[in-house]
């Protein structure tokens, strides 16, 4: 819930300039995410409701930030360029839309993060915490580009691999049938 309640407080720092608490908060945020993970594997207290919180307050903070650090009415030296930002939103469509699919059509399914998944999600923090800290510190980074071109492969690929995933779950429910 602790980050669920960081993504308004972390877009009204950037919207009204405060960079460095953003990107503070962002870290923050990052740190309760990790320390929630921890403490529910260690005492194995996984719940419903943390499994659906969970890759929900990380989308909202990934979403927010993607869309604010694209912006450009917004005073940033280093922006993520709206291709990327683009591209990481409508993955994340996509895979809602096929998860609504395949749950409408083969009952509740669960789908597990894959190891694409979870690299795209790391690099895509990546992006933001060095975009973030690029603004916070006040030097444009010419070396930040290759992370966006990785965040931008990765982001493609993960997105196939899950559709493929989905597919074959369709699929195999036909073959079956």
């Amino acid at each position: 819930m602790l980050r669920v309640i960081l993504v308004p407080v972390f877009i009204l720092l950037i919207v009204y300039g405060y960079l460095t608490e953003a990107l503070m908060t962002f870290v923050l945020a990052g740190l309760t995410d990790l320390l929630d993970g921890l403490i529910a594997r260690r005492f194995n207290l996984k719940s419903q409701l943390g499994m659906l919180l969970d890759p929900l307050a990380d989308k909202l903070l990934l979403v927010s930030a993607f869309v604010l650090l694209s912006l450009p009415g917004l005073d940033l030296q280093t922006r993520i360029p709206v291709w990327l930002t683009v591209t990481v939103i409508s993955r994340d469509v996509l895979l809602v839309i096929g998860v609504v699919i395949v749950n409408l059509a083969l009952g509740r399914h669960v789908f597990p993060p894959s190891i694409w998944g979870k690299l795209t999600t790391i690099w895509q923090l990546l992006a933001v915490f060095l975009v973030l800290t690029a603004n916070a510190a006040g030097f444009v980074t010419v070396w930040i580009r290759p992370v966006f071109f990785v965040t931008l492969a990765l982001t493609v690929f993960s997105g196939l691999h899950y559709l493929i995933r989905g597919r074959r779950l369709l699929s195999f429910r036909q073959a079956r049938d």
